[in-house]
Order: structure tokens, then C-alpha cells, then sequence
């Protein structure tokens, strides 16, 4: 960890992540006809949820473009997506610019090499614990999950936590 990451998420209304190995475990499945399927943790997505409700903007940055994706970030809604973007720097850019918020108040969580330009943009970098070394040694934050295994929750939390929001999170599903 190479800042005071708790006085980073403090200032934190924005965070990104990318899709493959941070809400999934990274592993792409094809069905005989082509087609990809991936697997979502549902603790991630309660997650999400409890920042959205919480007055967070969140965003999905992929290299890849998926159907499954867009209907996962619509069940959360996340209205925030970006597919296809291979250098995801300009997506991060065009994000920031159209919510009016500065870098210094975004943090990005990423697994792999393609990530490394926005996290070193980003206020606060965090990254999975199956992230590879060169990320891990380059991000503010290393969740003890592992992508596609609550890492994203772990963040989630961490967020809220950090800007004394949990506790009013956590009532979003009570009755």
C-alpha cells in the first residue's frame, strides 16, 4: 500500500472496475455454439447496490464486449458501462467529464496490464488479490478476495465504511 488509502476513500464518488478477473474470476466459458459465459458473485452485486443507494456513481470499464455484462449491469443499475475499450484512459475521461468529477474523487479496480493507465490516474487503485505482481505493485489497495470471489464486495464495503456509510447501507433490504 503505498498511500493513506482510508483519507483516499473518504474523497471517493466515483469507482470503476473492469469486468474479466475483477467481477469474475477471469475465466472465459464457450458453449459449443461460441457463445461466452461468465459468473458473477452475488455478494458483488449486493455490493454495488448498497454504493449506488449510498450516493456513489459506479462504472464498468471491459476490454471485451458482452451481452451478459450489459444485462448484469442493468440488473444492478449501474448505468455507467463501457465495452469494447481495450485502452479504457479515454472511457475513465469521458466518464469523469460527463458526472462533473475530478480524478482526485475516482478509484478504479483492475487485474491486468490493460488497467495500469487509468489506475494511475485514478485517486485510489485497488486491485484483486489474483491481480498479476505488476498491478498488485502498482495499486493503493489489494482486496484479500479474489476477483469473481467477493473481491468487489470487499471493496464496496471498504468504501462504505470508510465514508461512515455502511451501517445506513446495510438497511437498504430491510422491510
Amino acid at each position: 500500500m503505498h498511500k493513506d488509502v482510508d483519507k483516499l476513500a473518504r474523497q471517493i464518488k466515483l469507482i470503476f472496475f473492469d469486468v474479466d478477473g475483477v467481477h469474475t474470476d477471469g475465466k472465459l466459458y464457450f458453449t459449443a455454439t461460441g457463445e461466452t459465459m461468465k459468473a458473477f458473485h452475488s455478494l458483488d452485486g449486493v455490493g454495488i447496490k448498497m454504493l449506488l443507494c449510498s450516493n456513489f456513481e459506479v462504472a464498468l470499464i471491459t476490454g471485451r464486449k458482452s451481452t451478459i455484462v450489459s444485462a448484469r449491469a442493468a440488473e444492478l443499475g449501474i448505468k455507467h458501462l463501457y465495452q469494447g475499450k481495450t485502452q479504457k484512459v479515454g472511457a475513465f475521461n469521458d466518464c469523469l467529464q460527463k458526472l462533473n468529477i475530478s480524478a482526485k474523487n475516482a478509484a478504479y479496480m483492475g487485474d491486468d496490464v490493460n488497467d495500469l493507465p487509468v489506475m494511475q490516474r485514478a485517486a485510489l487503485s485497488i486491485a484483486p488479490a489474483n491481480a498479476i505482481d505488476l498491478v498488485k505493485a502498482n495499486a493503493d489497495y489489494i482486496t484479500q478476495r479474489s476477483g469473481g470471489n467477493g473481491a468487489v464486495r470487499e471493496v464496496c464495503d471498504f468504501l462504505l465504511r470508510a465514508q461512515y456509510k455502511w451501517q445506513q447501507a446495510i438497511r437498504i433490504y430491510e422491510p
